[in-house]
């Protein structure tokens, strides 16, 4: 039996859609495997969660029949979940648990698969949560840090420098946007010279982690396809914006498909301020909201 945290992240990071995400340190599931002789997979849940325990129509539960398949075993595998992040939040509810899952069977299985086939496991699991297999949530969650999606076919997984000082604030506002909605609602077409400006913000983006230039990172923090679409489905998305900017932070914009909202800071204390910037903004709604500030993790998944 073994424990595992499976960590929040947060995809797209503005310019890259679908390409780039990071992980966060403090928030995130918490799951169990226990190998049991039958073969097959169960889950349970804690008694207010009102996810599926059906594998099939589990994440982690889809990740973990597949894998068991692959490597033949004679075993099978009892998954508890309890589920820290919430669905629809914006910050990688069903990558934690199929990235989770991945890496918690790999380890029952003595780590037989490498770290991108736990991402392609992983897939599945976005698969059957958002009709997408995309990688931008369970890659960072598997590799830790900055994780880049160079091709999706062969699948590539780059791991980029995270700047030490850098740090991540995020406000969930307590609305539920899925994944699967957010995606419909993007233009199957976009501009020549939007296309141009955002392919220069992404490789300025690697550029300023890799170079540890807070200044570039900032700059390049742009999004010209996705954001001026998606915000639509965010309450006060561009007064939190102006006020984080306001604040001093390098950047941000949504959260992989919202509602939730990111910033980057440099330095903790800065982060904090972001963080009492975005409360005071929506503290004049009537929506209820969640703010995590968090260090970037540099491990993914880990045991625990």
């Amino acid at each position: 039996m073994i424990k595992i945290f499976a960590p929040a992240t947060v995809a797209n990071v503005s310019c890259a859609f679908d390409i780039l995400g990071f992980a966060l340190d403090n928030v995130g599931d918490e799951m169990t495997f226990t190998k049991k002789n039958e073969k097959g997979v169960t889950i349970s849940l804690p008694e207010n969660s009102n996810l599926p325990t059906d594998p099939l129509k589990n994440v982690a539960g889809v990740v973990a029949i597949e894998m068991l398949q692959k490597a033949n075993t004679d075993f099978g595998v009892h998954i508890h979940i309890d589920k820290r992040i919430k669905p629809g939040s914006g910050i990688g509810s069903s990558a934690a648990s199929s990235a989770g899952a991945a890496y918690g069977v790999n380890k029952l299985l003595g780590d037989k698969f490498s770290q991108t086939e736990l991402v392609e496991f992983a897939m599945l699991g976005e698969a059957l949560a958002s009709g997408i297999p995309h990688a931008d949530n369970v890659a960072p969650a598997i590799f830790g840090g900055f994780a880049l999606v160079r091709s999706y076919s062969p699948l590539e997984v780059i791991k980029v420098n995270t700047p030490n000082e850098l740090f991540c604030t995020v406000i969930h506002p307590q609305i539920e946007v899925k994944t699967e909605k957010s995606r419909k609602i993007l233009k199957k077409g976009i501009l020549l010279k939007d296309a141009v400006e955002q392919w220069g913000n992404i490789a300025g983006l690697i550029s300023g982690l890799y170079t540890n230039n807070y200044d570039l990172i900032g700059r390049s923090l742009q999004d010209k396809i996705v954001e001026p679409v998606r915000s639509i489905l965010i309450p006060l998305f561009y007064e939190v914006k102006q006020a984080f900017m306001q604040t001093g932070a390098l950047g941000g914009g949504i959260s992989g498909s919202g509602p939730s909202i990111f910033a980057l800071s440099q330095g903790e204390q800065t982060a904090l301020k972001v963080a009492e910037a975005m409360k005071q903004t929506y503290a004049k709604t009537n929506i209820e909201f969640d703010i995590h500030v968090s260090a970037i993790n540099p491990v993914g998944v880990k045991e625990i």
